[in-house]
């Protein structure tokens, strides 16, 4: 007798912890509810990133836009140069063709993207050595200064290098890019400059 009720009690407690088990496991909302917020936690995209687009179509974006301004900048003061090789001065309008609609286009892109280009002061910031291809301020300088087929022959050096690091930000963007048209667009960028750089090349080599 005194056995059975020792063991009466025991054989509640355990019924009563293996209720409350089959309590939670009946629950639908009780883990689920748990995993499912853990798994919409992990799946949200950061700020700059969306289901069209991610970091590096952005970094790509905000990068190649003053960098195409530059390259327009240095035709600019090529064209208004008297004594260029003509040759020299259809490159140089040729670039301006192809880099101001792509401007635009990317401002575009970064305004849908939410992210629009950096305050004007960070920019000015930035080291423009430190960006790919990117002329210094004493590079420009010297491209203002220099006159006739000298300002031609540093125009040709200078933008060879500036397309050198376009090319190399455009192919980071065909590799790790999710939007379909930025990707289009860098792998265009890769090409036309490519074939400029070889069309520098030869001007440079028949002066």
């Amino acid at each position: 007798m005194k056995f059975k009720r020792v063991l009466a009690p025991a054989i509640a407690l355990v019924s009563v912890v293996s209720l409350a088990a089959c309590s939670n496991a009946d629950d639908p909302g009780h883990d689920m509810s748990s995993m499912s917020s853990t798994t919409e936690a992990g799946e949200q995209e950061s700020p700059a990133e969306g289901d069209w687009f991610n970091q590096q179509d952005v970094d790509f974006a905000q990068m190649m836009v003053p960098h195409h301004e530059q390259a327009i900048e240095m035709s600019d003061v090529i064209l208004a140069k008297e004594g260029v090789d003509p040759a020299v001065a259809d490159l140089a309008t040729q670039i301006k063709d192809a880099q101001g609609p792509e401007i635009e286009q990317l401002t575009t892109w970064l305004e849908e993207w939410g992210s629009p280009m950096p305050e004007s002061d960070s920019m000015e910031s930035m080291d423009h050595g430190s960006m790919d291809g990117m002329m210094s301020e004493e590079d420009m300088t010297a491209l203002q200064d220099a006159q006739g087929a000298e300002a031609g022959r540093l125009f040709l050096e200078q933008m060879i290098v500036h397309h050198q690091g376009a090319i190399e930000m455009a192919q980071a963007e065909v590799d790790s890019g999710k939007n379909e048209d930025a990707v289009a667009m860098a792998q265009q960028i890769v090409d036309t400059q490519q074939a400029e750089i070889s069309t520098m090349e030869n001007l440079l080599a028949s002066m």
